[in-house]
Parts: C-alpha cells; structure tokens; sequence
C-alpha cells in the first residue's frame, strides 16, 4: 500500500499532507504529532478536504504507522522565525531528529525518510549518521524549494513558463547556496553562455530568489504552500519511481573535493530514495563557492558536539 507518515502538524506538515492529497499520490496519509489536539484538528479539516481530490484516507496516527509506510516525511520541531537563520535552529531540532528518526527505521527498515526540517542539511546529514546503511534512503528537501524561486524568477523575466526552464541553486539549503549558472536551461539555449541576462539581472534574480523565505516569513511568520508542493514533488517521485533529476540534500562522499556532508546536488530520485547521480561540470568560481558552502554547513555540525 502506498503509505505515507508526515511528522509534525504544523503549517509545513499540514500543507505537505494537503499537497499530497490533492495531487493524489498515496492511498493513506497519516498525520503524527505530539500534539494530539493539533493533530487531530488538521487531520478533520484535512479529511474534509478528500471529496474534491480523490480517495485519499487521512488518518491520525502513532510511531506505530511507521511499519508500513513507503514515505516518512519529517516536518517536526521549531521553525524558523523572523530575525533567524536556518542554522540557528540546529540544537532543537537536532534532538528531536535523534529521539524520531531511531523510532522510524526501527520499525520498518525499508522506509524512505524525506527529512523537511531546517536546518536540513545538517538534520539530513545526523540522520545518515545515525543510520548509515540507510544513506540511500534518507534525502532533504534541500534546495528543491529555492531551485523553484529561482525557475519562477527567470520564467517571469524572461516571459517563459518556468516549467521550460532547467535551472538549480545548489549547496545549503541557506545563506551559503548558489546559482548553478553554468547548466541554466530554457529549451535547448543556455541561459549564461548566449548572455541573455546582464551579470546585474542574474544577481537580482538569485538574491530574490535566496532571501525569499526572509521576505514571507517578515509578510506572515511562515512559509507553507510552496514547500508544501515541493514535498508532494518530491514524494510523488519515489512512490512512483520517477527517476527524475532533483536538487535534494543528500550525503556527498567525495565528489567536487568534498566529503562526509548533506548538501544540495541534482540527484536521480527514485523508489529507493537516491537512485544515482548525474556527471555534473562546475565552473571554478562555482565549485570553490559549492566547497565554502559545505565548509560552512561543517561548521554548523560541528557546533553540535560544543
């Protein structure tokens, strides 16, 4: 049965459970929280919600939904406020990755864990580190949100469906990202090589597309709908073995002279969470700024063990 467990009834596990719903992806969705009234509420309203998509059962549920679930999606623990960076988050929300994670390969070993939680990266990497067999398994969301902004950006300047366009932000999912201009795609042009954009608009355009959560979360505490999609996105291509190429967090092993580290890459998604990677050519101010960003995400690991 394709079965998918989101942790956490907040606005990012609610509206990740809304998205898949509506885009009809799994057979059951359960909700798990702490919070049982929370839980309860979105799993009623959510519910309600099923008549006008498809047959989706939303359940509230227990570690216990863990068994035999295809897809745990982790959205537990604090989000990040007004005046805080992702990082800021690490201590938190790093125990409780510590306390969960244990209790969903424990149960079922075959799960694939879709972590959501920032600061993710590093979230993605203490769960790898925790399980590492299961380092196929497990994958962040990573930059496939600000990959997004970053498409819906170009596509508005340069007035083409974004749909059309292949573009990425890599790295950290965080202040230390950047644009992938080297492989920026419309059609069959590259977007940097045939200088459609002046070095100036290609800077507005990632830095919008970098602090955008910044923007919202001062607009209305929070961002949802959008990582929301995104999970649904990225749920929906491994429960039906898409094999689609995805900006997600996942454990680097020595590629582009960096190891041992959760960042941002495109990746092969698949039914088996990371199914492989692609050949992929940095330029060299692109590369130097990829490895400074695994350094800075080191870092953050590192302030753990302090």
């Amino acid at each position: 049965m394709d079965k998918i467990t989101v942790v956490g009834a907040g606005m990012v596990g609610a509206t990740s459970a809304y998205s898949i719903i509506a885009k009809d992806i799994a057979q059951e969705v359960v909700i798990v929280d702490i919070n049982e009234d929370l839980a309860k509420a979105q799993v009623m309203d959510l519910q309600h919600s099923t008549p006008f998509f498809g047959s989706t059962r939303v359940n509230l549920g227990t570690y216990e939904d863990f068994r035999d679930s295809r897809v745990v999606v982790f959205c537990a623990g604090s989000a990040q406020k007004e005046g805080q960076t992702r990082l800021d988050l690490i201590k938190g929300n790093a125990k409780i990755v510590q306390t969960i994670v244990p209790e969903i390969f424990s149960r079922n070993p075959d799960a694939i864990l879709i972590m959501v939680s920032n600061p993710v990266d590093a979230l993605t990497y203490l769960a790898i580190k925790m399980f590492p067999e299961k380092k196929r398994q497990i994958l962040g969301t990573g930059t496939l949100l600000d990959s997004a902004r970053f498409r819906h950006l170009l596509g508005e300047r340069l007035n083409i469906n974004p749909r059309s366009i292949h573009a990425y932000i890599v790295g950290e999912h965080g202040d230390s990202e950047l644009p992938f201009w080297s492989t920026a795609m419309t059609g069959a042009m590259s977007i940097d090589s045939c200088k459609i954009l002046t070095q100036e608009e290609k800077q507005e355009i990632f830095s919008q597309a970098k602090n955008a959560a910044y923007a919202i979360i001062k607009g209305k505490q929070a961002t949802y709908y959008a990582i929301g999609a995104g999970v649904a996105h990225l749920a929906s291509a491994i429960i039906n073995d898409k094999r689609v190429i995805l900006p997600v967090s996942h454990l680097i092993e020595g590629e582009f002279g960096i190891s041992d580290i959760c960042l941002s890459v495109p990746a092969i998604v698949g039914k088996e969470g990371i199914a492989g990677h692609i050949c992929l050519l940095f330029s060299p101010e692109e590369l130097e700024l990829l490895q400074k960003s695994g350094e800075a995400l080191k870092e953050a690991i590192q302030s753990l063990e302090e």
